[in-house]
């Protein structure tokens, strides 16, 4: 299950030693519907090598938001090492989301 991502644990998640994926969405998003499925297998197939959460950013999340400058949504962070290493705009297929985890490790 991906982890929830908010205000509060955005930091000690992006601060772990493991990389981080980002996934910025609403309930309201098409697009972010349509991804959430994927984003929330690939949590559970690399939850030993990558941090993988969802961050709703109608939820408490400002800060979140504010920080990663998301303008459009979904939204997706790659993180490594506290720095951002690659941004994705929209929705994306399995394999192009597996690849740019892949790329982290």
């Amino acid at each position: 299950m991906a982890l929830n991502i908010t205000n509060e644990n955005y930091e000690a998640i992006v601060a772990d030693s493991k990389p981080a994926v980002i996934d910025f969405w609403a309930e309201w998003c098409g697009p972010c519907c349509t991804i959430a499925p994927i984003v929330e297998e690939l949590a559970e197939v690399y939850a030993d090598r990558v941090n993988i959460g969802k961050c709703n950013i109608d939820n408490d999340s400002d800060d979140v938001v504010a920080t990663y400058r998301v303008r459009n949504i979904p939204t997706l962070i790659f993180i490594k090492d506290g720095a951002v290493v690659d941004k994705h705009v929209g929705a994306i297929s399995r394999n192009d989301l597996v690849a740019k985890i892949e790329a982290l490790l």
